[in-house]
């Protein structure tokens, strides 16, 4: 009981922060399931996956009412993405996972290090790039974005949501609010899926976690819509600074 409690408060605050920040759940979450429980890394990985999905849930059911999503862009990244997340979840058995975490630890550290450097980007909205090459790298991004969040599931959503803010000029608010709608709903929704075609559940601690998980990602999602955008990326830098230091600890 107290281990489930442990799990509720975790997965609360995890969820609330990335909800605000556009990611990092999964860094905190998912080892503190392997922590508690000793799971297998799959099989700890496919809960934590099923239970994100109520962070975009929570998320989404806040965002949804508060801004005007842009219809070819929000399909095109699921067109892209989703199948980067299904190639992703069935190779996860064959990946290096203490060699990717870290390598992914020092490029979400460059991020952090990068956002910190640009003192305007973010805060303003600028037009979607028209050139072939930028929206190319653009939506390459996406499906590496993809390929992580089905395997590795750490620190994807900030991917995303730089990813965003720097290719395609979105403001850190609006960024976010189409991360946790892309990413935290629907890319970790096909990742869940995918996962329990071949790795057990564990339904023991779902309900901690989902619970967790939905209060979080509501709470974190009002936060952020009620905060200016100078506020969300300084904490969109302090979360990815200690996400990608977390990932290279670990």
């Amino acid at each position: 009981m107290i281990e489930h409690l442990y799990l509720f408060f975790i997965s609360f605050l995890s969820n609330l922060f990335s909800a605000f920040s556009g990611g990092g759940a999964g860094v905190i979450q998912l080892p503190a399931i392997l922590m508690l429980y000793n799971y297998p890394f799959v099989v700890s990985l496919a809960s934590h996956k099923i239970a994100t999905v109520a962070l975009g849930v929570g998320a989404s059911i806040k965002f949804f009412s508060n801004i005007k999503i842009n219809k070819q862009f929000f399909l095109t990244s699921l067109f892209i993405g989703l199948p980067a997340v299904i190639i992703g979840a069935y190779f996860i058995n064959g990946v290096q996972d203490t060699q990717a975490r870290l390598a992914l630890g020092f490029f979400i550290i460059t991020i952090a290090i990068y956002s910190f450097s640009q003192k305007t980007i973010g805060l303003n909205e600028k037009k979607m790039p028209g050139s072939i090459l930028k929206k190319t790298i653009g939506f390459t991004l996406i499906f590496l974005v993809g390929l992580l969040n089905g395997s590795l599931s750490a620190g994807t959503g900030l991917l995303f949501t730089i990813s965003l803010v720097t290719i395609f000029g979105m403001t850190y608010k609006m960024a976010i609010a189409y991360t946790l709608i892309i990413v935290g709903f629907f890319y970790n929704l096909v990742g869940a899926i995918t996962l329990a075609t071949y790795a057990s559940i564990s339904w023991e601690i779902l309900p901690s976690l989902i619970i967790g998980s939905l209060l979080g990602g509501y709470i974190g999602a009002h936060l952020s819509i009620s905060k200016d955008n100078k506020t969300i990326k300084n904490f969109y830098q302090i979360v990815t600074l200690l996400v990608g230091l977390k990932l290279i600890y670990s």
